[in-house]
């Protein structure tokens, strides 16, 4: 099936209107939106690779229901609305969570092939998508689940720090208990252990699992796996006492008050990214600085740096890095010209932060891209 079916253009707002929804392959960014809740159905997908999250907006957040995968089914119930044929409304929204690719089957080519079937069966397929859209119906019981309160007052939060802890500290159970090595030194854990853990025994919503263990392999700490059949039913950590660092970190963060909060800004991150792997490339000399002999600082010539941020337009001055002066990775600044600059650096506490900078750049990033 997969293979006979050719790519189409995505159909327009006039297409749908029209009742135009043509069948095709269809791909979709990260944070892309396939259908929002409300708007007239015309089509049902198949997922063919990739990940769908499936949330109803309430009041400034979302309510999340549901995480669908390669193979599985989404939008078909907005056929069996109006005596089917289409013209229903979706009942929540669909977006990508990674690269996704789609198959599109319009509900005219949908009803076609129903109504070939026998009518009995047609009538126990409408039966049963009735009793499930009644079942959905009861989804509002969890409306509560993603909000939180700052001050006062309600705001959304995708995941709030009580729940990164308590899946970050799962995550390093199961890798650290039942993880076996594997030659490349990676601790491996079935993929139904960790939804045994998180799911079942922990209760952790599974679409803000799979947004952390999506954060994680973005950076390389965690892999996905084939498992003996050839399905990605395996995770591996190469680093399982990262994991432990980002806990111990975000569970010492809570009880800080804003401004004693790790806070990077995104250029004094770009900075220190760059600062990372020139230290690490031995492209960026670290030595001594003169008169302290014993002293975690080492002087590094950043000018290569600000040579680079030239070229690229951007701006950064002194000032720039009073993010990462408070959070004592660097020290004083000698500038000797507007291209020229040394900077004291603590190299340990550089290699120490630098990841958890990222991760927690990402998981920001994540939750601030929900609450639009």
């Amino acid at each position: 099936m997969t293979a006979a079916v050719k790519k189409t253009q995505q159909p327009t707002q006039e297409d749908q209107k029209a009742g135009n929804a043509k069948s095709g392959l269809r791909v979709l960014e990260p944070g892309e939106i396939l259908f929002n809740e409300g708007e007239v159905a015309q089509s049902l997908y198949i997922i063919q690779k990739g990940q769908l999250r499936l949330f109803r907006p309430k009041g400034r957040g979302f309510v999340e229901l549901a995480i669908l995968r390669t193979g599985e089914v989404i939008g078909e119930m907005a056929f069996f609305d109006d005596n089917g044929g289409g013209g229903g409304r979706r009942s929540c929204s669909a977006e990508a969570m990674v690269r996704t690719e789609i198959i599109e089957i319009s509900f005219q080519a949908f009803g076609k092939v129903l109504g070939n079937l026998n009518p009995w069966f047609k009538t126990i397929i409408t039966t049963l998508a009735n009793r499930l859209r009644a079942t959905n119906g009861r989804i509002k019981e969890l409306e509560s689940n993603s909000l939180s309160y700052n001050d006062g007052v309600k705001e959304y939060k995708f995941i709030k720090e009580n729940e990164l802890l308590k899946i970050l500290s799962t995550l390093f159970l199961i890798f650290h208990t039942h993880g076996d090595k594997d030659a490349k030194g990676r601790a491996l854990v079935t993929k139904n252990s960790v939804n045994l853990y998180c799911r079942e025994i922990y209760n952790i919503m599974e679409v803000k699992l799979e947004a952390v263990l999506n954060i994680l392999m973005g950076m390389g700490i965690i892999d996905q796996i084939n498992d003996q059949n050839g399905l990605p039913n395996i995770f591996g950590c190469k680093d399982v006492n990262f994991l432990r660092s980002l806990f111990v970190f975000y569970n010492g963060e809570k009880y800080l008050t804003d401004d004693k909060r790790l806070n990077i800004g995104s250029k004094t991150k770009t900075f220190l990214e760059e600062l990372y792997l020139g230290i690490n490339k031995g492209t960026m000399k670290a030595e001594e600085p003169e008169g302290k002999k014993v002293s975690p600082w080492k002087m590094v010539d950043v000018s290569p740096i600000l040579s680079e941020f030239k070229y690229r337009n951007i701006s950064i001055n002194v000032d720039d890095l009073d993010d990462a002066r408070e959070a004592k990775i660097v020290g004083e600044a000698y500038v000797v010209s507007d291209s020229e600059m040394k900077l004291e650096v603590s190299i340990e506490r550089l290699k120490k932060l630098m990841p958890i900078i990222r991760f927690m750049d990402a998981f920001n990033k994540v939750n601030e891209s929900k609450n639009k």
